[in-house]
């Protein structure tokens, strides 16, 4: 394991659940790895704007043909796209709002799915690119929600992952968060527990 990308997106910051879990998993990761580069984004802090037409033509658009507009509206994604592309392993942090992903993350998503850099279209179906790295994600939820049809985060981010060509996805949840602070303890220590014993 040479470089991590760390992704935040909770409106909490440093007091939100699963940025606390990343923290524990960095740490885990630090001390397995003693030269591993941690890279970290926080998608809140430093938030992407929503995808619009201007922006999807200008990825669209082939790099020699695009105008000074469109390089720039270009760029971040460009940017961002290295960046995944440069780590060896993805974590996560990922809170549930209303049955879904922050938008944040969405927006993020948004900027790397771009047709012949992250993924190219076959006579079988899309085939992702970025291929041979690990995400390991940290679901924290304030309700029981996993293996119901109310988890719509586990299947989505697998999929968009899966999509770019990152397969191997580890969720490690940490739920109930809200119902009690007896459930949030226990949860919250199941989770640390599972990192701590988990094979990197």
């Amino acid at each position: 394991m040479n470089t991590v990308l760390c992704l935040n997106c909770s409106i909490q910051g440093d007091n939100s659940h699963s940025r606390q879990l990343s923290n524990k998993l960095l740490e885990r990761i630090k001390k397995t790895y003693s030269s591993v580069k941690i890279v970290s984004r926080d998608l809140v802090k430093d938030s992407l704007p929503h995808l619009n037409g201007a922006q999807f033509n200008a990825f669209i658009t082939p790099p020699e043909q695009r105008t000074s507009e469109q390089k720039v509206l270009a760029s971040q994604s460009d940017d961002l796209i290295k960046e995944i592309s440069d780590a060896d392993t993805v974590v996560l942090a990922l809170p549930m709002y209303n049955f879904g992903i922050p938008s944040q993350l969405k927006s993020y998503f948004d900027n790397l799915a771009r047709a012949g850099v992250t993924f190219k279209y076959t006579a079988t179906g899309p085939l992702g690119l970025l291929t041979g790295k690990k995400s390991i994600v940290l679901a924290t939820r304030g309700g029981l929600y996993f293996g119901t049809d109310k988890d719509t985060q586990t299947k989505y981010v697998k999929d968009f992952l899966s999509f770019i060509g990152i397969t191997d996805v580890e969720f490690i949840y940490a739920e109930g968060l809200a119902i009690s602070p007896e459930q949030k303890v226990k949860s919250l220590e199941l989770a640390n527990d599972i990192i701590e014993a988990m094979s990197l």
